[in-house]
């Protein structure tokens, strides 16, 4: 739809919604252009009506933490979705059984368990993205994955019926799972195992330092760019992209990380054309060193 049909069909979200927004700030490689139309869903009353009206005559996108995201710089011809801090919300449903907003950050969720002497939860302290993003991409570090922890997911549609999922249903894969890309989370609940807070912090402190000490923090980075060939090699994508590509590679400031090969860094004014001829080089020539297809681990909004 153009802009006035959408401005018409949507004006009792005026408020909450914003055309042309700027997407660069919104994620952490710090790349993007804008949006046709970002909307910041306020409850859950509102997200359901706001997706009816739209009647999936839009392309959606949701954005979390915009952490594992490279967006373009050319504008987004669709609807971004921002969910607010009333999908941020956390509570113990039983004494080894936590209920998580969508929104929530992934770290946050790991915090509160280590409160309520609730173990399983230490290596969500290592991932920087919301519970949302990581349940659709079954994120995971140090042997970890959230298909451990995930008992079901509360989500809907992008025509805004509810439906809720119990993990059974879901095939898990690394980094993957069979889950629609039309869905949209709301929540989630997680099963722990009872612990002591203080062996819960104790391991997250270990896996803080780990995680410290091998990949760059506090810098313009999506994350792990490629996912690991577990069926192909022994190897990590780290050592294989340093094996293919000189690790002085760059593109505009589209660098490769001195300190992690598989993290890319925005060193200052990286434009997405910068960051993704990056990525398909290193694709490249990882396949035509050691003929492995490196999948991609972060997403891309074009």
């Amino acid at each position: 739809m153009q802009i006035p049909q959408l401005k018409n069909l949507l004006k009792d979200f005026d408020k909450n919604i914003i055309y042309d927004q700027d997407l660069k700030k919104k994620n952490w490689f710090n790349i993007g252009g804008k949006s046709k139309v970002f909307y910041k869903a306020e409850n859950l009353k509102d997200l359901v009506k706001f997706l009816k009206l739209l009647d999936n005559k839009e392309k959606i996108f949701i954005i979390g933490a915009g952490s594992n995201t490279l967006i373009s710089d050319s504008i987004f011809d669709g609807v971004v979705i921002k969910l607010s801090k009333n999908f941020n919300r956390i509570s113990l449903l039983k004494e080894d059984v936590i209920i998580s907003g969508s929104a929530v950050l992934d770290k946050s969720l790991s915090e509160f368990a280590a409160e309520k002497n609730l173990s399983g939860f230490e290596f969500l302290s290592c991932i920087p993205g919301s519970i949302g993003g990581g349940i659709k991409m079954n994120a995971g570090c140090f042997g970890r994955e959230f298909k451990d922890i995930l008992l079901s997911i509360q989500a809907l549609d992008k025509t805004g019926n509810l439906i809720t999922i119990p993990s059974n249903d879901i095939n898990f894969d690394y980094r993957d799972t069979d889950l629609p890309e039309d869905l949209i989370f709301l929540s989630a609940s997680f099963k722990g195992v009872k612990s002591d807070s203080s062996k819960v912090n104790s391991e997250v402190r270990k896996m803080k330092s780990l995680k410290e000490k091998n990949q760059p923090m506090k810098i313009k980075t999506g994350g792990s760019t490629f996912k690991n060939p577990i069926n192909q090699t022994n190897k990590k994508v780290w050592e294989l992209i340093r094996e293919s590509v000189s690790i002085d590679t760059k593109f505009g400031d589209a660098h490769i990380s001195e300190k992690h090969s598989n993290f890319f860094v925005n060193k200052g004014n990286a434009t997405f054309n910068d960051m993704k001829k990056l990525i398909d080089f290193v694709s490249k020539k990882v396949l035509e060193k050691t003929g492995i297809k490196l999948d991609k681990e972060i997403k891309i909004l074009e």
